[in-house]
């Protein structure tokens, strides 16, 4: 016999009270005890507010309109209050930043035993069970705002474990993980999921990197509506991720350009599952006629990093004598673990921070005494976190608010305005409040607000976490635009993809020292620098050898340079 649903959606449709027409159509899903449920769909498709839905938020929270029914332990949730449904579920959100409670990390992974009044002695070793299992028990008394992404990530995760909930909700917990960090996340939440039964739902757009342990069913949502709900092959096999904007694992995407017809018995869904049915010969065939050499770079130094050293408390090292060139019309991307470095780095470069020794050399100027405002005429930075960047209510005021105090005229900030939200992806959202947009429209916010000041050096931190594939590609597209105007960009980042498709040159740092200065696609086939610096091996490396390729390098150049031509063909 089937179990009775933990989640029933019926005939459930929900409107925003500030929107004319409704997030969620007319939803009907079922999810069983137990269940691993993955939720797919392009930024604005109704995902989150899915979410919303299940643990309170919506309509406690948001407020709305609700027709339908949802219920949750067959309780009908409006009829219910935040407080009972948080003892149902437990979420991880998105925006670390917006679920710390706690002054350190071991009080706000303890905070909902101290709401239970949890006795001492076991409130203890449950914090320190739970901070074991995800690395954080060196971290016990740091603040949770001093971390990095991925340690915020962490605390987050131990602090919704600790509570003994029997649904799970995780949206886009990988969003601020480096990837091996992140393969242990979804790790986690398997060995959760197998130990303990839970019922487990993920909201992620990293697709690849979720189905590195088996889900039970893919939900694909767009527009507010259910267009598949199936299991991993299935939805793999199809074509409605990329017909949708939602990116497909690398190794789908190159056996499509190699004309191979996927089906739901290849096991599509995991690379090391995936069996190609004797089509080898077509991933060489393609290979051997689209396969390029790789072009030199010329062009002349803007930027250089020498004998660069940094602590912020004078006796542990950050940056351990940094050395490095970054030269005119290069995107560069600066890879490696969390806390590694990357982005004390940035802020040393911009004049956030001041370095303890070394020297930085903008075109044959040492601009380490240069102020903030000076350099930043110069140099332009996306912050990772958007909430430490906006400062205006509304959209068309944030973004404009750069251009404003360099004096521009009103209709050219508006010409310029209107142009890089449109490019942003924003254009119907220009009178809204920010308050009104989702983690990753407010990223798309701040990445517009430093581009319409068009600077010659551009540092954005992690600029498409949180995105879908539609909205990273235009983002991306637009930055290699500006790259092949004349601007320089550095990119600091945890997606592989991103690095693999738009770099060429990758500088990894681990443990506070670069490790590797090299090609993008070399250093995600390098053993050493793979494991020390927390990154995952390239899956078409793995499909190279499946199909007897040799030469596993040149496979991944090729299939990036397909990548960059079907791109440019598109647009």
């Amino acid at each position: 016999m089937q179990k009775e649903p933990i989640i029933q959606f019926k005939d459930f449709t929900f409107q925003y009270f500030a929107q004319s027409e409704p997030t969620l159509y007319n939803i009907d899903l079922n999810i069983y005890p137990g269940e691993k449920i993955l939720i797919v769909g392009p930024s604005g498709s109704g995902k989150s507010t899915l979410g919303h839905c299940l643990n309170g938020l919506i309509p406690f929270a948001y407020k709305g309109k609700i027709h339908g029914s949802l219920k949750v332990k067959n309780i009908e949730t409006k009829d219910a209050n935040i407080f009972k449904l948080s003892k149902n579920i437990g979420t991880v959100l998105q925006d670390a930043d917006g679920q710390f409670v706690g002054l350190n990390v071991g009080e706000d992974i303890a905070f909902s035993l101290e709401n239970d009044m949890v006795e001492l002695s076991i409130m203890k070793e449950k914090v320190m069970k739970m901070a074991s299992i995800v690395d954080m028990e060196n971290f016990l008394n740091s603040s949770c705002h001093e971390l990095s992404g991925g340690q915020k990530q962490r605390v987050s995760l131990a602090g919704v474990m600790v509570d003994d909930v029997d649904i799970l909700l995780f949206d886009e917990p990988l969003a601020n993980l480096d990837p091996a960090t992140g393969k242990v996340a979804i790790e986690l939440i398997d060995d959760i999921h197998k130990k303990t039964n839970k019922t487990i739902i993920i909201i992620e757009h990293r697709i690849e990197d979720v189905l590195h342990c088996d889900v039970d069913r893919i939900i694909v949502i767009d527009e507010g509506r259910i267009l598949m709900d199936a299991s991993s092959s299935e939805v793999l096999a199809s074509n409605i991720l990329s017909e949708h904007g939602i990116r497909e694992p690398l190794y789908v995407s190159a056996c499509k350009y190699a004309n191979i017809n996927i089906n739901a018995n290849m096991h599509p869904e995991n690379i090391d599952k995936f069996d190609l049915q004797n089509n080898e010969y077509k991933l060489r065939k393609w290979y051997n006629n689209a396969k390029r050499k790789q072009k030199e770079n010329n062009n002349e130094s803007i930027l250089k990093v020498e004998h660069l050293n940094f602590s912020y408390d004078g006796v542990n090292k950050v940056l351990d004598d940094i050395n490095f060139e970054i030269y005119e019309h290069e995107m560069v991307a600066i890879v490696g673990k969390n806390g590694a470095g990357k982005s004390t780095l940035s802020k040393i470069i911009v004049g956030f921070e001041n370095p303890d020794s070394g020297n930085l050399i903008l075109k044959d100027h040492d601009i380490k005494n240069m102020s903030i405002k000076q350099r930043g005429e110069v140099i332009g930075y996306v912050l990772q976190n958007p909430n430490q960047m906006i400062c205006k209510t509304m959209i068309y005021d944030e973004v404009a608010l750069g251009l404003r105090n360099m004096g521009i005229s009103e209709e050219e900030i508006k010409q310029r305005v209107t142009k890089t939200l449109k490019i942003c992806g924003l254009s119907p959202f220009i009178d809204w409040p920010i308050s009104a947009l989702s983690y990753g429209q407010k990223k798309r916010v701040t990445i517009a607000s430093i581009l319409v000041l068009e600077p010659k050096i551009i540092i954005l931190d992690e600029p498409t976490a949180g995105q879908d594939y539609y909205h990273y590609s235009e983002i991306m597209e637009f930055l290699k635009s500006l790259n092949e105007q004349g601007q320089t960009i550095i990119l600091i980042t945890h997606d592989m993809h991103l690095m693999l498709e738009y770099t060429k040159r990758a500088i990894v740092l681990a443990n506070g020292k670069k490790i590797a200065d090299n090609l993008a696609s070399e250093v995600l086939i390098n053993d050493e620098w793979i494991k020390e610096a927390n990154l995952n091996k390239t899956s078409l490396y793995t499909l190279a050898k499946k199909a007897d390729i040799d030469d596993a390098l040149g496979f991944i150049n090729t299939f990036i340079q397909q990548e960059k031509e079907l791109r440019t063909y598109e647009n």
